[in-house]
């Protein structure tokens, strides 16, 4: 593996332990550009992944816990009457950072949601018709308590569709488990050091970009997607984003294992990841108990790389 990125998970690893996948996919999603969405229970350690990520890359980092009443100009700002200069002024909001994580997101309104839309896609907050770049690099990590715990509500699929990945975090095993209690009394976040800054940062991102992708390879990712499409237990299949996402996280899993061209294995370590919150099954299966990592395991057996 890159030895800067392993580095970094070995940062992460002290406070986030036993979840060793799972650092590396948040990681793959930071060098691939892309936002992440960690959806799981309570108490798992998603806020602590998201904020040690973003000290192990000096990167300025922003939480907000959402609830009911943020509105969006918490988010991205507004303008006000500045009465010394007789001029209206800008106030950022929140997203004005490098890292910033959306805690518990489905948990606020779909009005205040629906702020993040243009943030998470250009990279820009617009107030009253004005245009606000955001710092570079600039990444969305949202968390979510699973639909049908108390005060949350489905995300829209324009929202979903924002992220390049959708990962459980899960409970940790018997023996990350007892680590965890032998050190809840340690330093914590404190003890993340930096590896690499935000200039490096996106300099292995043009290397993930522009990572070296066989003709065979492209086919291969544009039939797995067709094939979502003509499945008919699949009510909604792969979107073309959803392709162009699958194929920049098996990029950057490439980049990490210090591989200089994506293979099929790049692909398949991440598909799961990368499609779960893009399909949907229709109710007929549904009922039958089957959920999307089945049919996404039974296309991926089906279609051949080469």
């Amino acid at each position: 593996m890159n030895n800067e990125l392993e580095q970094i998970v070995t940062e992460v690893q002290k406070v986030v332990k036993g979840k060793n996948d799972v650092i590396r996919k948040v990681l793959a999603a930071v060098l691939a550009g892309g936002h992440v969405l960690l959806e799981d229970i309570p108490g798992v350690g998603k806020t602590t992944l998201a904020m040690a990520l973003g000290r192990s890359m000096a990167l300025e980092y922003r939480r907000m816990q959402f609830t009911p009443d943020v509105l969006p100009s918490d988010i991205v700002g507004f303008t006000m009457y500045n009465s010394g200069t007789g001029e209206f002024e800008y106030k950022k909001g929140a997203v004005f950072c490098n890292l910033f994580l959306a805690d518990e997101l489905n948990r606020t309104s779909s009005k205040t949601q629906s702020a993040l839309l243009e943030v998470m896609e250009e990279a820009k907050a617009t107030v009253d018709g004005v245009s606000h770049p955001l710092p570079t690099p600039f990444t969305v990590i949202a968390t979510e308590n699973p639909f049908g715990s108390s005060g949350t509500q489905l995300l829209p699929e324009s929202q979903l569709d924002r992220f390049l990945i959708c990962l459980k975090v899960g409970y940790p095993s018997h023996e990350a488990a007892v680590d965890i209690l032998k050190n809840s009394a340690g330093e914590g976040l404190e003890q993340v050091r930096s590896v690499i800054t935000a200039d490096r940062l996106m300099e292995l991102r043009k290397q993930a970009e522009t990572l070296h992708t066989s003709e065979n390879m492209y086919e291969y990712v544009v039939r797995l997607t067709e094939e979502t499409r003509k499945n008919p237990r699949i009510a909604l299949g792969v979107s073309p984003r959803g392709g162009i996402a699958l194929l920049r996280m098996a990029r950057a899993m490439a980049l990490m294992r210090g591989g200089e061209y994506v293979i099929p294995e790049d692909v398949l370590s991440v598909i799961h990841d990368v499609w779960r919150h893009r399909i949907h099954l229709n109710a007929k299966v549904r009922a039958e108990g089957l959920d999307v990592a089945d049919v996404i395991s039974e296309i991926t057996e089906r279609i051949h790389a080469f």
